[in-house]
């Protein structure tokens, strides 16, 4: 009998303790998506008579839609916002042909149906095992414009999350923007824009890449800054193009330092797809992203969570046949703590999610990332990067 009091009393004590706390999660993630672009021909359409904060500003407009719109140019010269206020003007995307039911890429409703299953079932699975939800903030690289971001959230998958969206066209070449979707009954959005980056070719001229989206709010309370990056790629090799991702880590760095100027309580997430690896100059050098958490200080602030996962080998791509570790998420130092679990979030896990199905299981490239697209033919795959997932928790006291 006794025993059995015994018992009765620690099963007692430990429900009590359960009652009392409560492990609160969240996954803040992005996912490179390869190239998502609807089926419809397109161009980037600026009416810089609106003002420049407003989504008419600059969008994206079906090709036979723009004869209803009033247009004073195919505009030619440097585009920036300031540039081009006072002027209704049109910019054809160089990619916007391919992807077409008679370009060359064959891409019809039924294959981008397809993508956008295969999307929503990854971004569906990201962090899930530790949160048993969906994430609750997303990045995504190259999406054509904000409607293949809309189709993405009202996937079966995803629908239930009510996820939000924030996005602005970019003035890359190619069409490409990036853009953030967020549970809205987590993520409260204070204030967002995007900060241009800004470099120049060989011969002076301007080449227009992706800026630096910026997003800031509050998730489940706590205030929080995310800055989702796409930078330059390494076309024509890493050591010609390692001034242009210098420069988006500069840009990076001072839309960060001016957040925690801002508000010194702020936890920033700042992740994507940088085109170099943790260690190279642009995330060591220029932004100062340390490698180890005894490296963080208030000169150092920025700890990137891939840095360890690089050294033991892991990748989320492979370039010109050689792995790389190019989508990184990087946080604030206070979102670090040597406790497990404590009254605010901080981090839990990070990884580089690739599951068995994400992975090319044979022939050339095999234990690659696979891939939507082989040269013109659509694969019926993922994407030509794994994803990148954090996780942070908090205890919850009721």
């Amino acid at each position: 009998m006794k025993k059995l009091l015994f018992l009765f009393a620690v099963i007692s004590t430990t429900l009590a303790f359960g009652q009392q706390r409560k492990v609160q999660r969240a996954a803040v993630a992005f996912m490179n998506v390869e190239n998502l672009w609807d089926t419809i021909p397109s161009a980037d359409y600026i009416d810089g008579t609106k003002d420049v904060h407003n989504p008419a500003f600059h969008r994206s407009v079906p090709l036979d839609s723009l004869k209803y719109l009033e247009v004073t140019e195919e505009y030619k010269g440097e585009w920036t916002d300031d540039l081009l206020i006072g002027k209704k003007v049109v910019r054809r995307q160089i990619l916007s042909d391919d992807f077409t039911v008679n370009g060359p890429k064959n891409w019809d409703t039924k294959k981008y149906n397809q993508k956008l299953g295969n999307i929503a079932r990854v971004i569906s699975e990201l962090g899930r095992q530790y949160t048993n939800d969906n994430p609750a903030v997303v990045g995504l690289l190259e999406v054509e414009n904000r409607q293949v971001v809309q189709d993405i959230i009202k996937q079966p998958l995803l629908a239930k999350s009510n996820y939000g969206i924030v996005h602005y066209n970019s003035y890359d070449a190619r069409g490409i923007d990036i853009a953030l979707i967020y549970q809205k009954g987590r993520l409260k959005v204070t204030e967002t824009y995007s900060k241009d980056v800004k470099i120049f070719n060989d011969e002076g001229r301007r080449s227009y890449t992706r800026g630096v989206l910026v997003v800031k709010g509050f998730l489940d309370g706590e205030r929080v800054g995310i800055f989702l990056n796409h930078w330059p790629s390494r076309s024509g090799g890493e050591a010609a193009t390692i001034a242009r991702r210098a420069a988006a880590a500069k840009v990076l760095k001072e839309e960060m330092d001016k957040a925690r100027a801002e508000y010194p309580e702020i936890k920033l997430f700042a992740m994507g797809d940088f085109n170099d690896d943790p260690v190279s100059p642009s995330l060591k050098k220029h932004l100062g992203a340390v490698g180890e958490p005894s490296q963080l200080s208030e000169k150092t602030p920025y700890y990137n969570l891939m840095h360890k996962l690089y050294k033991a080998g892991v990748a989320s791509l492979a370039y010109r046949d050689a792995p790389n570790l190019f989508d990184q998420i990087i946080i604030s130092k206070n979102l670090y703590s040597t406790d497990k679990l404590t009254k605010t979030y901080s981090l839990y896990k990070a990884e580089i999610y690739a599951p068995s199905y994400l992975v090319n299981p044979s022939g050339q490239w095999k234990g690659y990332p696979l891939r939507s697209w082989d040269g013109d033919r659509f694969t019926n795959g993922f994407s030509d990067h794994f994803p990148a997932v954090s996780v942070v928790q908090r205890e919850v006291t009721q």
